[in-house]
């Protein structure tokens, strides 16, 4: 005897051995044997063989017409016999029972399972529905098909033009575009990324990095909306001619300084900080566009910034105008540098002029200093300054021993980048020169200073501390936090630190000027109508979601550097197979470049000591996985002959905090502290700090 059985919705037909109670033993045409229950029986037959049985069931099965079948079945519960019956005309034989079941189970859209070998014809309403779909899907295929074909002649398919950026970092992984994606990349063995790059979907890799980012931190665009700009309350005017001290690329100009000497010998410094915090109010509607920034973003050649254009044309402190600015005045002993005292106050200061380092840095150096020679704008005023920014720069380093921390390191160097017309020059510029050293320190002294005052008058503000953190060991000692009260600084060497000098590049700073605003303007009763109040949520949301952005910002711009590195050494390489550079070691298998500040990875080369100079062969790089692959040919210096240039390597910064989140000091030449490695330029064409 024969048996047709069903074993898990594959039907089977073979020879029974045996039965046992309620089971047979039963051989299959191949051979191996199977416990097959009685109840999974459907059919018992002599003959044929149930190989062949099987062949002939399927060609039954193959040729009964599904549109038929279904009509001949009506809307009521049927056996499988029954059927058959009403559809052959006769009492089916084994074979064309068995080809009817073969039909009616792979038909689920017409025929819906009811119990072993019973079925019900589905309604004509939701058959007309899942034939629909059927053909939606076969339709689906047919195009999916064509994109992958386009995709593989390397042509973008129109439809999917419009959703590149969704398809590389935010796919939907149903969509048809998705799929054909996935498909010609997996047959092409390409990174989508490439593909897209190949068939013109994004124009290049800078294309795709920038594209990645807005994608990710500016889903909605990086336009602004229409604004209305405030109006300004009525301000004195001040009696002194500023100059600020910027790159040749900066337009955001925060911070500006003047100097005014006094009949009975004493001087009086000005720290002129840009004031957006006097017409921007919280919660309206530039602190809402604000707000979702939180920061300008930086990147060679490019920024994105904080506050609309026409916004910032207002209150940048442009040369030639009398700017809203928020000052602080100290006034000087100049035969010891002792403070007498200082004062914070809202006014319009003139802008005398926009002194610009690409001008002035090969007049202003230390040793024309010393020798008093050259001509150049404000060289007395850039004097006295560059006198008071050493004593002040040596009483933070005091007060940095003081916390246990080494004295910094002056002579690093800093790279400064220049796009035009996709070419990228790299200039190296030595850290801690005297413009650089007189903005910094002047910065520091504000940002403190502004701290200590609201720390003074019970308002809260965004601080940054470093140093007393929780955790084990050093590094973690040692990061740098944002907090919404005082606490030292120690890498700056400093009792408290409020970001305040950059409010038209930072939120953290907008928000302090608002704070300090209140405080001058209403004293000791400022807790009470500052506009961010004690334990206030809404301060804390603001500290937690610029963290989250400026790292964004921060990561996305060491990105960019490291791209328009790769085109430079493009650009060097020109006709070369290769390109031969001297680069030096930053710890262990890490080496960064001597020209430019591009960190690679070189595997397996020998150890040698942080500062020691090698010199390489780069084979190739890709300024799409934005790798570098190197050889090593030859090691031209140890550290022990080459001290200076491990003190050059900013990368690591001071030995002391090379391993937590350390601010190298002195910071950039703007009136601000530096920012974490890679995070953000200290003025606009210096995108590496």
């Amino acid at each position: 005897m024969n048996l047709f059985f069903d074993e898990s919705g594959d039907f089977k037909a073979g020879v029974a051995m045996s039965q046992q109670g309620e089971a047979y033993q039963v051989e299959l045409p191949t051979g191996k044997r199977s416990k097959v229950r009685s109840k999974d029986v459907l059919l018992q037959f002599a003959s044929p063989a149930p190989a062949e049985f099987m062949t002939d069931a399927q060609a039954i099965a193959a040729d009964i017409d599904l549109d038929f079948l279904w009509e001949v079945a009506g809307q009521e519960e049927f056996g499988f016999a029954e059927l058959g019956t009403e559809y052959f005309g006769h009492e089916p034989k084994p074979h064309e029972a068995a080809g009817l079941i073969l039909r009616l189970h792979a038909a689920p859209i017409y025929f819906y399972k009811k119990g072993k070998g019973r079925y019900k014809a589905a309604p004509e309403a939701s058959l007309k529905a899942a034939l629909a779909g059927v053909e939606k899907k076969r339709q689906q295929a047919l195009v999916q098909a064509q994109y992958v074909e386009e995709l593989k002649a390397m042509r973008l398919p129109e439809s999917m033009r419009p959703i590149v950026l969704q398809l590389l970092f935010k796919p939907d992984k149903n969509s048809i575009e998705y799929k054909a994606l996935d498909a010609a990349c997996t047959e092409l063995q390409m990174a989508p990324q490439r593909l897209m790059l190949a068939v013109g979907g994004i124009p290049s890799a800078k294309d795709l990095h920038f594209s990645k980012f807005l994608f990710e931190s500016f889903p909605k665009g990086i336009g602004f909306p229409d604004i209305s700009l405030p109006v300004l309350p009525e301000l004195p005017v001040a009696d002194v001619q500023a100059f600020s001290i910027d790159d040749v690329t900066t337009t955001e100009i925060d911070d500006a300084m003047s100097v005014t000497r006094l009949p009975d010998g004493k001087v009086c410094v000005g720290i002129h900080i840009a004031a957006p915090g006097l017409g921007i109010k919280r919660d309206d509607a530039l602190d809402v566009i604000a707000r979702q920034r939180l920061s300008t973003v930086y990147m060679p050649g490019d920024k994105i910034t904080m506050l609309p254009d026409e916004l910032v044309e207002e209150y940048t402190l442009a040369e030639g105008r009398v700017c809203p600015a928020l000052s602080l005045y100290v006034t000087l002993d100049p035969s010891d540098w002792s403070v007498i005292s200082s004062e914070t106050r809202a006014e319009r200061v003139p802008i005398a002029a926009n002194l610009r380092h690409n001008d002035l840095d090969a007049y202003v150096t230390e040793d024309n200093l010393a020798a008093d020679v050259g001509d150049y704008p404000y060289k007395e005023d850039i004097a006295l300054l560059w006198k008071w920014a050493q004593v002040l720069e040596q009483g933070r380093m005091a007060k940095r021993e003081s916390f246990g921390l080494r004295p910094e390191q002056n002579n690093r160097v800093d790279f400064n980048f220049y796009v035009e017309n996709d070419v990228v020059s790299i200039q190296r510029r030595k850290r801690g020169a005297p413009l650089d050293k007189i903005v910094a320190e002047l910065a520091i002294l504000t940002n403190s200073s502004w701290g200590k005052l609201l720390h003074e008058h019970g308002v809260p503000g965004i601080y940054r501390a470093q140093g007393g953190g929780s955790g084990n060991g050093w590094a973690a000692k040692m990061q740098v936090r944002m907090q919404t009260h005082a606490a030292p600084h120690q890498g700056l060497g400093v009792d408290q630190y409020a970001w305040s000098t950059s409010p038209l590049r930072r939120y953290t700073d907008l928000v302090n000027q608002w704070q300090i605003l209140a405080c001058i303007e209403h004293g000791v009763t400022a807790p009470l109508v500052a506009p961010f109040k004690q334990r206030d949520a809404d301060l804390f949301a603001i500290v937690s979601a610029f963290d989250a952005a400026y790292s964004a910002y921060g990561a996305f711009q060491t990105d960019m550097e490291r791209y328009w590195c790769l085109r430079w050494l493009s650009q060097e390489k020109g006709a070369a197979e290769t390109l031969k550079v001297e680069a030096a070691v930053l710890k262990e298998e890490i080496l960064r470049l001597m020209d430019i500040p591009l960190v690679i990875k070189l595997s397996g080369m020998p150890q040698l000591a942080r500062g020691s100079q090698v010199k390489l062969d780069l084979l190739r790089w890709d300024e799409v996985d934005l790798t570098v692959e190197a050889r090593l040919l030859d090691i031209i210096q140890d550290a022990g002959a080459n001290a200076a240039t491990a003190d050059e390597l900013d990368e690591d910064m001071t030995d002391d905090m090379m391993e937590g989140d350390a601010e190298p000091v002195p910071p950039e030449p703007e009136l601000q502290e530096a920012p974490p490695p890679n995070a953000e330029p200290a003025q606009e064409g210096n995108a590496n700090p």
